[in-house]
């Protein structure tokens, strides 16, 4: 389903920076509806929401289309990536949540979340 309204983006009062990651799941659709179900407010773990906003994230979407996952990270200018992906990985439940998730991932078993999701290139931006 797609919304062709667009998406609003939250407004911050300083500057923040973006990235862009990618993830593809198996390409099996009781799985995929399984994995979005998993990721609704009802039933997504509160420790990894609390997680993820512990290590500076400010906003994360994810998006689907088919098995492919887009993922948007906005962060403030001076986060560090590595900094704060090493510090997930070893939060509360963080590695059980990624071993959970796995089962629908096309991953290696055990990997963290900043082996699973690939950093992807800007390779075209709307200059004015």
């Amino acid at each position: 389903m797609s919304n062709k309204q667009g998406y609003t983006v939250k407004q911050y009062d300083q500057p923040v920076k973006r990235y862009c990651q990618t993830l593809d799941l198996k390409e099996n659709p009781e799985l995929i509806a399984e994995y979005r179900k998993r990721h609704s407010e009802e039933y997504a773990w509160k420790e990894i929401r609390e997680g993820i906003k512990e290590v500076g994230i400010l906003e994360m979407e994810i998006y689907i289309l088919g098995s492919r996952l887009f993922m948007i990270v906005e962060t403030p200018l001076d986060f560090e990536w590595e900094t704060a992906m090493d510090k997930l990985s070893k939060l509360p439940r963080q590695a059980e949540w990624e071993d959970y998730m796995s089962d629908f991932q096309k991953a290696l078993p055990g990997a963290t979340s900043a082996e699973k999701w690939r950093l992807m290139e800007r390779m075209f931006y709307l200059y004015k």
